[in-house]
């Protein structure tokens, strides 16, 4: 873990750029016909991203995770933050080129334009979709790449990925046979199915990031089981941020990968009664006992976590 949070207000510094970072992202995606330079804006809020994510990668996961699985409120801008960042992690690593990286991030950030205010009603709502919903939601991928299109958008690349990003069957020829707009819509179809999953809504518990990891991977033949696989080797079986249950019936939450892939370091935040521990303490898994036993939702976790305290832990 990076250097830079070894004080309190480092913690709240970094904290707080990722907050306003979202909830700048947020006002473009709910106003984008106020916003003015639109798509310039989009460009400096992915600069942003990949600024913040070069300090620390496992910090960023951790941050995000954390958004992610504590609470639906404001769940449009949350999600395409987490898929944005995934997929600025996992471009590289299917060897794409830059320009299919940039509009890969570009097109996480927008997929939903459509249906921002909706999205955002839909994770609060306990009763199902209604009619009129569920056809905004059958519809909203065309509708988004119409919205950018409307908005002066000129990169095809990245509109073609947001109109193609629900599109079925993509996964059933070699990747880098696809398309450019079919490649990088499997990958966005992929990550936005995973952040989709560890995400709360008001209708049920967001599902721990491991069920969510086996549910991505798919079949052995098919571009799914690539992409799966990739994201969960990049962000680990046990994803920073998430929180894990050992074998000694401890609860700890991980803090960042070590050499194997599912023996991360954890904290220690809750002992085998339920009870928090404070401080908590440092585990290096990959050293012995107790190992994780498995993972578990967010919401299995009702105590306060004092996150600085566990982020403190990597960097001694």
């Amino acid at each position: 873990m990076s250097l830079i949070l070894r004080t309190e207000d480092d913690y709240e510094d970094l904290l707080g750029q990722w907050s306003d970072l979202e909830a700048s992202l947020g006002v473009i995606l709910a106003y984008p016909n106020s916003a003015q330079e639109f798509e310039a804006r989009l460009y400096q809020y992915g600069r942003w991203m990949q600024d913040l994510i070069a300090h620390d990668a496992h910090l960023a996961l951790y941050l995000l995770f954390q958004l992610a699985i504590q609470s639906p409120v404001g769940y449009s801008a949350s999600h395409a933050l987490v898929c944005a960042v995934l997929c600025h992690l996992i471009g590289p690593e299917l060897a794409l080129n830059q320009h299919e990286c940039n509009s890969l991030e570009l097109a996480a950030f927008t997929m939903n334009i459509a249906m921002t205010h909706m999205q955002d009603q839909l994770a609060t709502q306990v009763e199902k979709p209604s009619h009129e919903q569920q056809v905004a939601i059958h519809t909203h991928a065309t509708k988004s790449a119409l919205v950018l299109r409307e908005l002066g958008i000129h990169n095809e690349l990245w509109m073609s990925t947001v109109d193609l990003h629900h599109k079925e069957g993509l996964s059933q020829a070699n990747l880098h046979q696809l398309t450019p707009p079919h490649r990088l819509a499997l990958v966005l179809q992929v990550v936005d199915r995973y952040a989709a999953m560890i995400s709360p809504r008001q209708s049920r518990e967001g599902r721990s990031a491991t069920e969510s990891a086996q549910s991505i991977v798919g079949g052995e033949n098919s571009n799914n089981h690539l992409v799966g696989k990739t994201l969960v080797r990049l962000v680990g079986q046990y994803p920073p941020g998430t929180f894990v249950q050992l074998d000694d019936d401890k609860v700890a939450v991980v803090i960042q990968h070590s050499q194997h892939s599912n023996l991360p370091d954890v904290a220690i935040v809750l002992n085998s009664r339920g009870q928090k521990v404070n401080p908590p303490t440092l585990h290096h898994t990959f050293e012995g006992s107790p190992r994780i036993k498995k993972a578990l939702p967010a919401a299995a976790v009702q105590e306060h976590i004092n996150h600085h305290l566990i982020l403190q832990l990597g960097v001694r």
